[in-house]
């Protein structure tokens, strides 16, 4: 990644089921992010449509419309982008987060955790692979919202060289001291960067905080938003990253060979 690298979490209020809607207010925060020099920015969950179970199926067969507009604007903003969108693929829907560099659709990641407890696994399949990729702006890895509670894919990333992790989320209230303190555990335990985007706004019944977050490889809050949409935008050092690990040494700390296999 850059030595000085400008990032942004493009939070808003997702209109349930409108993807034109989202997708022009997608177009024009890139475009003012653009104009402050962002190089890389990160959408919520689900970004165009929102979880509109329903019509799941409807728009996925938008998502690559959506991807050809958003592969334009990120050759012309100079931009890499993440964010998840519905995808249909042999018969199933998945959550999956696309990750867009300068015009170019580099990788893919399908939510690997499904929320039981609200019943997305009644309408949603999970995806089976992780993904670190490197890019215009560094090595990405890639999470959506509920991964964010298992720490084992956190760490996975980690040791396959991720230097940021992309989180886009459309995390609910009233869970936001879980939201806050577990993507500051994350970005502490691994000592890497963090952009995490949630929504925010009511979808249906489900009343969304905001409160997305850009975190050092400390774990210390560069910028975090609050209810209402925003454009949050942060400068992460490299250098610091690497002193950290260097001061901190976790890595070379680590005892595999006791860990083991978990059950």
């Amino acid at each position: 990644m850059d030595e000085r690298l400008n990032v942004a979490a493009i939070q808003f209020n997702i209109k349930l089921g409108d993807v034109e809607l989202n997708l022009t207010k997608v177009e024009a925060a890139l475009e003012r992010v653009a104009g402050q020099g962002v190089q890389l920015s990160v959408l919520p969950e689900m970004w165009s449509s929102g979880y509109d179970y329903k019509r799941l199926v409807k728009h996925a067969a938008e998502t690559p419309r959506v991807l050809e507009r958003l592969c334009k604007l990120t050759a012309e903003h100079k931009m890499v982008v993440v964010g998840s969108l519905p995808e249909e693929a042999e018969g199933k829907i998945y959550n999956t987060a696309y990750v867009v560099d300068c015009g170019d659709l580099l990788a893919s990641y399908r939510k690997l955790h499904m929320f039981s407890t609200m019943g997305e696994d009644r309408f949603l399949s999970p995806g089976d692979r992780t993904l670190v990729v490197p890019t215009s702006v560094g090595r990405l890895g890639v999470a959506i919202c509920y991964d964010l509670r298992f720490p084992e894919l956190f760490r996975k990333m980690a040791l396959e060289g991720a230097e940021i992790i992309c989180l886009p989320a459309e995390w609910p209230k009233p869970r936001h001291d879980p939201w806050r303190t577990l993507l500051r555990a994350r970005a502490m335990e691994n000592q890497l960067f963090i952009v995490a985007t949630n929504c925010c706004g009511i979808q249906d019944k489900l009343d969304f905080f905001g409160a997305s977050l850009l975190l050092s490889a400390r774990g210390e809050v560069l910028a975090e938003g609050g209810d209402t949409e925003t454009e949050l935008i942060a400068t992460f050092a490299y250098q610091e990253m690497v002193d950290y690990r260097a001061q901190i040494r976790c890595y070379h700390d680590r005892r595999p060979e006791i860990y083991g296999t978990l059950p």
